[in-house]
């Protein structure tokens, strides 16, 4: 027997987004980079609960996806900061519709 319709699917960009972004700390790190550069301590305090371990390990991963750039001022002293490329830049929008989503839709 033949199926009346085709069979639910996702997209298979939207899918590879959400895998990326739904990992834990992703998409907070890059919401925490909206507006403007921050250091891994200014990251680090700004989001409760991150370990300096997995915070240096979503950083690497944000930009070797191109969305976190890393910029070393060698001082002194040594200062290193995390900016949105333009691709993470790219992004806000889509995070802000989603910030604007949960507040009207989730529970706090």
């Amino acid at each position: 027997m033949k199926p009346e319709h085709e069979p639910h699917t996702c997209d298979a960009s939207l899918a590879r987004a959400f895998d990326f972004l739904g990992k834990r700390w992703n998409g907070v790190l890059l919401g925490t980079l909206v507006g403007r550069p921050a250091t891994f301590s200014e990251l680090k305090r700004a989001i409760v609960g991150i370990s300096d371990s997995m915070l240096s390990d979503r950083l690497g991963e944000l930009r070797g996806a191109g969305l976190v750039l890393r910029t070393v001022d060698e001082g002194p002293p040594v200062a290193v900061t995390y900016q949105l490329t333009s691709a993470g830049l790219a992004l806000v929008p889509a995070l802000r519709e989603l910030a604007s989503w949960a507040a009207d839709n989730l529970p706090a």
